[in-house]
């Protein structure tokens, strides 16, 4: 099946890179720890690793305030043992720090790799209709820089984020412990931080949002670029490529640049907050111990409080760009993951049935206002081979989706042996129907497991036989390791002829009921042609058959032709009943005779 894209889907595409719309931070926070919830195990270890390191990190100073008093009061007979403790707590901290790094390096990569799993599980369940309507370098782009972006997020942010805020909950407590008055104008630096934070959020949401779409249509460019670079090569079109691509390419630096300035401009003004905080407890510790409300040895604590204080706020400010830009991406992955699943619901099975198809008054259009089919009505018979041959554009490969429900009928009914195909299990539909594509798609795979692709279970015995009834076991059996030759990208040591013979001796393999062929020898030469052309005289008997051609002479064995036209059917009969009509058939067949295009 020829991809079919909407001629609105570049138009959409630059609507989602202009995008600057916030959506629900919250909704998508929630989700992802719904992830973490999964490995409630490692989280708890980690919580607990961090609730360690912030319970030290807040002793310490209390400990030293106790140091300092006892040496200003010249007790130096138990200050060992205070010192003796400080190091232990220290040393604690450093174990528990360690385990902190450990247990969340291995939360993000199980979180992650859950995560990826289940994207791509979601890909390969999404219609058809998705892949052909979005484009496929923004969907791999969600699969890699996307989740790759959540993974580096939680990996250094997250037991940072949680530190952070245990850290603030924790330092503020032991003020109020030490001193409520000195902690209330301590606390005039939260205020500020929450302002600052307010006025930057907006506008880093809107710009990491911005970033990542611009990203997915980078991607997309780059994915296009390289599918169809012997074209882009053939037709001199390097430089408008580059330009289009530098477009895009400023425009995702511009917004790089202001989403990194954005973030960046927090550190710094949290450092000024933070200043004028050591400033009010230089200011206001310094007269409150004048009048004896609190010794030396608060202040200094308060000092290395402020700082705790003040250091989780930078921490968090500085992550605030990359959790947004976490969320960004992950936004990006559960719109995939919230795409509707494709249809494959049906419990009939399509064993003992004969493969009489039918369509009956199906009317369809790939979107609204642009039909394709119009009351398209077509009955073959079991074992017939039928063939549609029409003008690019009427229908003919959309008749082939239709009948393997790859897109569901706007109205009408497609029918085999009179069950309606949305009653069949798809599965089981299409285990029974083996299609050949115009494009030639193999795997980086051996020819063995190429071939045996749509029958895993084939012995030898079938494949050597599948591969004799295509005509390509000797083209086999010159390869440097016959069945087992690796296809390296996707079968690019071989030329396309020889990959169109491999698909087609993997359709033969499937022993199917039912067998598509859309534009199967248009990349192969005439001599091979028509040999395979002879090995589906014998393949063909008693299946049904369905032939999209654009070469008349390939189907003038065939029981029916079909001509359409603009998603009707014109004529359609045998090849000698149309030729003596000499109607749309023989215009075509004549043209084509002549050697003049169509």
């Amino acid at each position: 099946m020829r991809g079919y894209r909407l001629p609105g889907m570049r138009v959409r595409r630059d609507r989602a890179a202009r995008s600057e719309k916030p959506k629900d931070g919250r909704k998508t926070m929630l989700r992802l720890f719904a992830y973490f919830r999964r490995e409630s195990l490692i989280a708890a270890g980690l919580f607990g690793a961090v609730l360690a390191v912030v319970v030290c990190s807040v002793t310490v100073p209390g400990l030293q305030s106790l140091a300092i008093d006892r040496i200003a009061a010249g007790r130096f007979d138990s200050l060992p043992y205070v010192l003796a403790v400080m190091l232990g707590v220290y040393g604690i901290n450093c174990i528990c720090t360690f385990f902190q790094s450990l247990l969340s390096a291995r939360l993000s990569q199980r979180v992650v790799k859950r995560m990826r799993e289940e994207l791509f599980e979601k890909i390969t369940n999404l219609p058809i209709s998705y892949t052909d309507n979005h484009p496929h370098g923004d969907i791999m782009s969600r699969m890699t820089n996307d989740v790759e972006n959540i993974s580096n997020t939680v990996s250094q942010s997250l037991s940072s984020m949680f530190s952070g805020i245990l850290m603030i909950a924790g330092t503020v407590f032991m003020m109020i412990y030490y001193c409520p008055a000195l902690a209330a104008l301590s606390c005039i630096t939260v205020v500020m931080t929450l302002g600052i934070t307010k006025l930057l959020a907006s506008a880093l949401r809107r710009s990491y949002t911005k970033r990542q779409a611009l990203l997915g249509t980078l991607n997309a460019k780059t994915e296009e670029t390289i599918t169809g670079f012997k074209t882009v090569t053939a037709y001199n079109r390097q430089k408008q490529t580059i330009l289009d691509f530098e477009k895009t390419s400023d425009e995702l630096t511009k917004t790089g640049i202001i989403a990194e300035i954005l973030a960046g401009s927090m550190g710094p003004c949290m450092n000024v907050i933070n200043n004028t905080g050591f400033v009010i407890i230089a200011a206001f510790g310094g007269y409150f111990a004048i009048k004896g409300i609190i010794s030396i040895g608060v202040i200094s604590a308060f000092i290395v409080y402020a700082k705790q204080f003040g250091r989780p706020i930078d921490e968090l400010a500085q992550i605030y760009g990359q959790i947004q830009g976490a969320i960004a991406g992950a936004e990006r992955v559960f719109e995939v993951m919230d795409g509707k699943d494709e249809d494959k619901s049906g419990s009939r099975s399509m064993e003992g049935l004969d493969g009489v198809i039918e369509f009956k008054n199906v009317n369809f259009s790939y979107y609204p206002g642009k039909q394709v089919l119009y009351d398209f009505s077509l009955k073959i018979d079991a074992g017939k081979k039928v063939a549609l041959v029409g003008a690019t554009g009427s229908g003919k490969t959309t008749v082939v989706n239709l009948l393997m429900r790859f897109y569901d009928t706007d109205s009408g009914e497609i029918l085999i042996d009179g069950v309606n195909i949305k009653d069949i299990d798809c599965r089981s539909l299409r285990r029974n129907t083996a299609i050949v594509l115009q494009d030639a798609v193999l795997f980086s795979d051996t020819i063995e497991n190429n071939l045996k692709y749509s029958n895993p279970r084939a012995d030898d015995e079938a494949v050597e036989k599948a591969a004799k009834m295509s005509n390509c076991r000797n083209m086999i059996a010159h390869m440097p390791r016959g069945y087992k030759t690796f296809l390296t990208g996707a079968g690019q040591n071989i030329s396309q002829g020889q990959k169109q013979l491999l698909t087609i001796c993997r359709a033969f393999l499937a022993e199917p009921e039912i067998l598509v062929l859309d534009e199967a020898t248009s990349s192969v030469d005439t001599r091979t042609e028509k040999n395979i052309q002879n090995a589906m005289v014998r393949l063909m008997n008693d299946r049904t058959s369905l032939i999209i051609a654009h070469r008349l002479s390939t189907i003038r064995d065939a029981d029916i032709i079909v001509v359409m036209d603009k998603g009707r059917i014109s004529e359609m009969g045998s090849h000698e009943s149309l030729m003596e009509k000499k109607g749309t058939y023989y215009r075509l067949y004549m043209t084509q005779f002549a050697g003049k295009t169509t």
